[in-house]
């Protein structure tokens, strides 16, 4: 089975919001970039690390440059935002995004946890991402064998997934488990009614897209859950309402998926008081990444990042003003 080395996480290179950040916001949330560009092979395909007696895949789903604009970062001026993604060797007109799905393989078991874009988005972006189905063949891992897929929110480049290009089910044969809270928000009509801009307004009609496509056979677990053997739910609300990150735990080893804790860290964990514009309550957001990056710096565990850098693995090093993702393999 393939395995591509990881790019280190000072060679930035990804996604970001530019001055028509709310047209760019709106197509990630609801799962499809736009580019005009021809679709090439994606550069990474998939990497592998061991926790425990359990194998994590990380599967790339790909990347999607987008200048960087005033307001991606709503409490810090543009000139500062530029400037630390020069300290961490980036472009400073470029934020760095990727979208990295996981596959967990247990014994006999095959879980996903998070979906990707959607391969439908291939083309949408000029083959800048979508490529989680393509890339988990290359694994060598049949999608047909996942027998369960575990959602963290209803982002689009979380859910999209789920379908294939022509939107059927992408996991024929799994259950798909997701927070209550975050389901119970995405499908209150009320909400939805009551969304205040076009973005929220897309992100609701596209988690309703999705899930009406599996006629809405999912499984609610709540906060604090054993989800399946070995995954734990753990509560991060902030960046959705119902946002949630997973503790990994095989053979006495243990990985803490975070989700979108952060987005790109160079930002967001160098600078954790920063608010994204991709977060639906800011505020809370930065009390949820403090309380969990105190906790993976003290722990000193291993954090894997969907937004992180490709591979989007990590350990957490705590500086006097912020946090420090340092890169690992495994």
């Amino acid at each position: 089975m393939a395995i591509v080395a990881c790019a280190h996480y000072n060679k930035l290179t990804s996604i970001a919001f530019s001055t028509e950040w709310n047209r760019r916001a709106k197509a990630i949330m609801s799962g499809s970039a736009p580019s005009s560009d021809i679709p090439v092979a994606p550069a990474f395909t998939s990497h592998r690390y061991a926790v425990g007696d359990a194998t994590i895949w990380a599967v790339f789903d790909g990347r999607n440059p987008i200048p960087l604009a005033d307001g991606f970062v709503r409490n810090a001026p543009r000139a500062d935002v530029s400037a630390a993604l020069v300290a961490a060797g980036g472009d400073p007109d470029i934020v760095p995004i990727t979208f990295t799905p996981i596959v967990i393989e247990s014994g006999a078991r095959r879980i996903v946890i998070d979906t990707g874009i959607g391969e439908a988005n291939i083309e949408a972006s000029g083959g800048k991402s979508g490529w989680f189905q393509t890339n988990l063949a290359a694994a060598g891992i049949d999608r047909r064998e996942i027998d369960t897929v575990i959602i963290s929110h209803f982002h689009g480049d979380h859910i999209n997934g789920l379908l294939t290009r022509d939107g059927h089910r992408a996991f024929p044969n799994a259950a798909i488990h997701v927070p209550r809270v975050e389901w119970d928000f995405w499908m209150d009509d009320a909400r939805m009614a009551a969304a205040p801009h076009d973005r929220a307004k897309a992100a609701f009609a596209n988690a309703r897209r999705v899930f009406d496509a599996l006629n809405r056979q999912v499984t609610p677990f709540d906060w604090d859950d054993e989800v399946v053997p070995g995954v734990t739910a753990v509560g991060t609300p902030g960046h959705t309402p119902g946002h949630t990150s997973f503790r990994v735990t095989f053979g006495g080893e243990a990985v803490f998926v975070q989700s979108d804790v952060t987005n790109l860290p160079a930002l967001f964990a160098r600078h954790p008081h920063w608010q994204a514009i991709f977060d639906f309550d800011p505020e809370m957001a930065v009390t949820t990444r403090l309380r969990i990056y105190e906790m993976l710096a003290a722990e000193d565990i291993r954090v894997q990042g969907f937004h992180y850098p490709f591979p989007g693995l990590a350990r957490i090093k705590k500086l006097a003003d912020g946090f420090l993702a340092v890169p690992v393999d495994g």
